[in-house]
């Protein structure tokens, strides 16, 4: 679990914001002694290691028990000839990634290919980036990718289910073609998709294109990088979010290997709850055209909505951050932008107010509708009261009229769009059941007090309570496999609930 989420020691357990659904304080409760974690918040889930891999990864068990398998170090014994039929697809995909991938490198020592090198060269990647990042070239003709693979072994229904290649009126045709191709990975580095830029001249074709959705790819679930990126944005506590896959690639090559970009999308939920696993903190690097743009303004708002501290860097106009990683003067001044980053409450509202008039009704009411909606979402009640004054003296009017204005603004119709999981209701207890829960967790952080519950307390609290102490009289360690005997499964669940939970 630890290699997914940043972990903080309470006791004899662990704590952390939970993956699985947005939250502003850590209710996800970890216990290596007891092999379990629970969610104690908005999801109310829980489960082994095997549930959290196969949840935060998206995938069945097989999967999740290959991947565990893998990190100790434990061959598995064969499967079944039913499940080894449904891990041989998957497996199959996962190959057909990686051959292809080889097969766009092997191009490069083509004529083209050369010509593709030079241009990467050009524009600042090193030998080791190209490796590396396994950049690749996608020849001109409408089939050599598809006949290649067929040549290997792969069926025509297998590289379309990869997203390889599209069905059109001519027959099939390999999706990729004419194209520097970029590897997309998961968290575990396996290629699972590609981006491609076009080469050359095409006014009629678009400059981007990514595979298309996938039984291993969806774009708006992959972050680009985070695969290298991962350890290092948990190490540094902050993440670096660009546009392109060349703006990772080349600020990576300058050092800052924290940094990701969002596969080709706007900024998604899905795509933020992955990065919440390793830090709360999002610097936005953008050019003005598309930090200005709504869609990546709704992914801003959504990253404050769902609690990260966003910074925002102001590049140079007419300069990317690939632009900026390749001179000395210039990798010295992006070092300059990303430590001076400015909040996106500071950046949107000086945008406003270089775009309208703030002298005017019309002009006052614009740069209203442009900050609103993002001081809506952000979470802390001191901070929205900080940016109510600082609108309100720009605007010359009063911290009353914002605050009407700010409340009538619609809720934002993006958590609709969001399948982050709300809490279910939950009966309500009493003041009594909530007390003997209490204890209950007590006693499981400290098994010597059983002792101090002694006959005169006993008789204030309910029968359940008394019949739950004496079973674990049974067994003064309070562990819980010895426990599984003395209680029944309604109980034993229950248990260890209060096993991971923290005293309140």
């Amino acid at each position: 679990v630890g290699s997914y989420l940043t972990l903080q020691k309470v006791g004899v357990n662990f704590r952390a914001n939970c993956p699985f659904h947005s939250e502003k304080s850590p209710s996800f409760f970890v216990s290596p002694t007891r092999q379990m974690w629970h969610c104690f918040g908005g999801c109310q889930t829980g489960g082994d290691i095997f549930k959290f891999i196969m949840d935060i990864e998206g995938i069945e068990f097989k999967e999740a028990l290959e991947i565990l398998a893998q990190r100790a170090g434990v061959e598995l014994p064969k499967w079944s000839p039913q499940d080894a039929k449904l891990v041989s697809e998957k497996k199959r995909l996962y190959d057909i990634q990686e051959l292809t991938t080889q097969f766009f490198e092997k191009q490069l020592e083509s004529t083209t290919g050369k010509k593709v090198k030079a241009y990467l060269r050009e524009r600042g990647l090193s030998e080791e980036s190209i490796t590396t990042w396994k950049i690749g070239y996608a020849p001109e003709g409408r089939r050599v990718l598809s006949d290649f693979l067929v040549k290997n072994g792969y069926t025509q229904n297998e590289i379309e289910k990869a997203g390889l290649s599209v069905r059109t009126e001519r027959g099939n045709s390999d999706r990729f073609w004419g194209r520097i191709m970029f590897p997309i990975a998961d968290l575990n580095s396996r290629v699972i998709g590609f981006g491609g830029r076009l080469f050359g001249e095409g006014d009629k074709v678009a400059k981007y294109i990514n595979t298309s959705s996938t039984p291993l790819y969806d774009k708006s679930k992959v972050v680009y990088g985070l695969d290298k990126a991962k350890v290092d944005i948990r190490k540094k506590d902050f993440c670096i979010l660009v546009e392109g896959y060349t703006d990772v690639i080349l600020m990576a090559q300058a050092g800052h290997t924290n940094i990701v970009a969002s596969s080709g999308t706007a900024l998604t939920s899905s795509q933020l709850r992955i990065l919440k696993r390793y830090t709360s903190e999002l610097i936005t690097a953008f050019d003005m055209d598309v930090a200005g743009d709504k869609a990546t303004k709704r992914g801003v708002e959504l990253a404050v909505q769902e609690g990260f501290d966003v910074k925002v860097i102001v590049m140079p106009h007419g300069k990317d951050p690939a632009d900026m990683s390749t001179k000395e003067s210039d990798k010295e001044e992006m070092n300059k932008l990303i430590k001076e980053a400015g909040s996106v409450m500071d950046f949107y509202l000086a945008s406003a107010l270089k775009s309208f008039d703030k002298t005017t009704s019309d002009g006052k009411r614009k740069i209203g509708n442009e900050i609103l909606p993002i001081l809506r979402k952000i979470p802390s009640k001191i901070e929205q009261a900080h940016w109510v004054k600082q609108l309100a003296e720009e605007l010359d009017v009063t911290e009353q009229i914002i605050v009407e204005e700010l409340n009538r603004v619609a809720k934002p119709s993006v958590l609709k769009q969001t399948d982050t999981k709300s809490a279910p209701e939950r009966p309500q207890k009493s003041r009594q059941e909530l007390l003997e829960e209490q204890v209950l967790v007590l006693l499981f952080q400290s098994p010597s007090m059983l002792g101090d519950i002694t006959a005169e307390y006993i008789e204030y609290f309910s029968d359940p309570f008394v019949e739950m102490i004496e079973n674990l009289r049974k067994i003064p360690s309070l562990e819980l496999a010895e426990l599984k005997d003395v209680v029944n499964e309604e109980a034993f669940e229950q248990l260890k609930l209060f096993s991971l939970q923290p005293v309140s």
